[in-house]
């Protein structure tokens, strides 16, 4: 953060800066305020290894589905965007800030891993012990050598796409971590052509 001040405070300095000069500062602000975003998700994910109370109280996963999805369809205007809900709200016992951090990753995963035109389907349901969510997309899928592995700390789905673009492969490890948390659940199926990942909490 110190760092990422002292770039934003020198940028907006109105005085005449040589163009190298500024494109170097943009770029140390861009890169230090991705590196605050790895910093925050390993200490998230330490928080959780630790066994760190979450928040506890009623989550609207019907709401959470429906936000969540407006801000991957704003992120991914090339991909269509469909929601699956119930006619009642369904809702949890849980934290709301990262039961909505588990939906925006997958989203963010399926809108950045799938190529413009793909559908991305969210789907809420309930069974009497248990609170279901999905999100399933009919991209080309995940290599069946990499599906077992997607949940661990600092696995790609696509190697070749570089750290600056393509994160640090923490997003599914989060996925994992606060469903546990949760006392909850998240398995993946992938085939070309149709990929699903699915969230299972506890009913309320």
């Amino acid at each position: 953060m110190a760092i990422r001040g002292h770039a934003e405070l020198a940028l907006r300095d109105g005085g005449p800066m040589p163009d190298d000069v500024r494109h170097a500062l943009n770029r140390i602000d861009a890169e230090s305020g991705r590196m605050s975003e790895r910093v925050d998700e390993l200490l998230l994910l330490v928080r959780l290894d630790e066994g760190r109370p979450l928040a506890r109280e009623e989550v609207d996963l019907t709401r959470l589905a429906i936000e969540a999805t407006g801000d991957a369809r704003a992120a991914a205007p090339g991909h269509r965007w469909w929601l699956e809900l119930p006619e009642e709200p369904v809702a949890v016992t849980g934290d709301p800030l990262r039961l909505h951090q588990v939906l925006a990753n997958l989203l963010s995963n399926a809108g950045v891993h799938t190529p413009d035109g793909t559908t991305v389907t969210v789907a809420v349901g309930r069974r009497p012990a248990e609170v279901g969510v999905s999100v399933r997309d009919d991209g080309p899928g995940i290599p069946a050598g990499l599906q077992g592995e997607i949940f661990e700390r600092f696995s790609r789905v696509d190697p070749g796409r570089s750290r600056a673009t393509g994160g640090a492969g923490l997003g599914l490890a989060i996925v994992r971590a606060v469903m546990a948390a949760h006392n909850g659940s998240v398995d993946v199926q992938s085939r070309p052509g149709r990929t699903e990942f699915r969230l299972l909490l506890p009913a309320r």
